[in-house]
């Protein structure tokens, strides 16, 4: 269906309803709009700026196919936070982002850190990758500029889904986050239960 014109207006008001001082905006991909979404993503956060002026804002964001451009408007619409998952290593991108690509990703963060925004990503373990992928996962992340770094647990969501490979103990968990610090980041999420919005108002004032 075509994007709804009275989406943007009806998050920010549920976001006032709620009080939110903090709110994290993701979407699914629109790969068949010729500018991903952006221009709807762009709508979106400028009306809940409007309405809620105090409530800071993080968006999770689509590759959009890697256009600079459309990633401009996302950053032009001035959010705190912008994030983009690369979900896994490189090696198993293929098999589990169905068109995604690992090196896509990183340029999309590499361009949000470059505009001088908070560049957030993240990853989930126990499908399959070595020690040594993650570690060069995250030297690949910090390179291209990223600040803030979420490692969780993939969950199989359903049957037609790739199966758990392994459970992370909650104490590699927190090897991991010991040895992405120590690599440079400036802010560390990492235990079996972390996806891409936990803690996420604390993210805001990451450097």
């Amino acid at each position: 269906m075509p994007p709804d014109p009275h989406e943007p207006d009806r998050l920010a008001e549920s976001i006032k309803a709620m009080q939110l001082k903090h709110c994290v905006i993701t979407s699914v991909d629109r790969d068949d709009l010729n500018d991903g979404g952006a221009n709807e993503w762009t709508k979106t956060i400028r009306r809940v700026k409007e309405v809620n002026p105090d409530t800071t804002i993080e968006t999770l964001i689509p590759d959009f196919d890697g256009k600079h451009e459309c990633i401009q408007k996302i950053i032009d619409a001035g959010p705190e936070v912008i994030s983009h998952n690369v979900e896994t290593v490189k090696r198993l991108t293929p098999f589990i982002r169905t068109k995604a690509k690992y090196e896509r990703s990183l340029d999309v963060i590499r361009y949000i850190a470059g505009k001088g925004k908070n560049a957030k990503s993240g990853f989930m373990l126990g499908l399959g990758e070595s020690e040594d992928e993650i570690i060069q996962t995250m030297n690949d992340l910090f390179a291209s500029g990223c600040k803030i770094l979420t490692i969780g647990q993939y969950l199989q969501p359903g049957s037609d889904y790739m199966e758990v490979r392994e459970y992370i103990r909650p104490e590699k968990f927190e090897e991991y986050r010991i040895k992405a610090l120590e690599i440079g980041f400036s802010l560390v999420e990492s235990n079996p239960l972390v996806r891409s919005s936990f803690h996420a108002e604390n993210h805001i004032n990451a450097r």
